[in-house]
């Protein structure tokens, strides 16, 4: 009964270690994707910005601004003036953008329809 335990927790062990090993290797060398900046940079980004994540401080990921290029993620320091003001930049755009796309389609019905179908008098005489 105890070898049986034994063996079932150490497949357990095998299974997870290669889920782990799947996710982290699965990614090519095209395809690297950072999932927490243990190393940030105060280096300036040249490259054009086309997105960004604000990643907050859970040991042993530091608290870091990360840009996307085309040539991949970089963890930067939150801290720098450029990179708060990149940050800035692509908020206000993000927010124009919900706000100048387009409406819903209007209300096709034309009186209010009360809901489940009941009506309350607002009279109160």
């Amino acid at each position: 009964m105890e070898t049986q335990r034994i063996l079932m927790r150490s497949l357990a062990v095998v299974v997870f270690a290669s889920v782990i090993w799947t996710i982290t290797v699965s990614a090519g060398p095209d395809e690297k994707m950072i999932t927490c900046c243990r190393v940030v940079s105060n280096a300036k980004l040249t490259d054009p910005i086309i997105g960004f994540r604000l990643q907050n401080e859970s040991l042993p990921c530091l608290k870091a601004v990360v840009f996307k290029t085309k040539r991949g993620e970089f963890c930067l320091h939150w801290t720098l003036p450029w990179v708060k003001e990149e940050v800035k930049k692509l908020f206000r755009a993000q927010r124009n953008k919900r706000l100048t796309s387009t409406p819903p389609p209007a209300s096709s019905i034309s009186k209010l329809t009360p809901v489940g179908g009941s009506s309350q008098s607002t009279d109160r005489s």
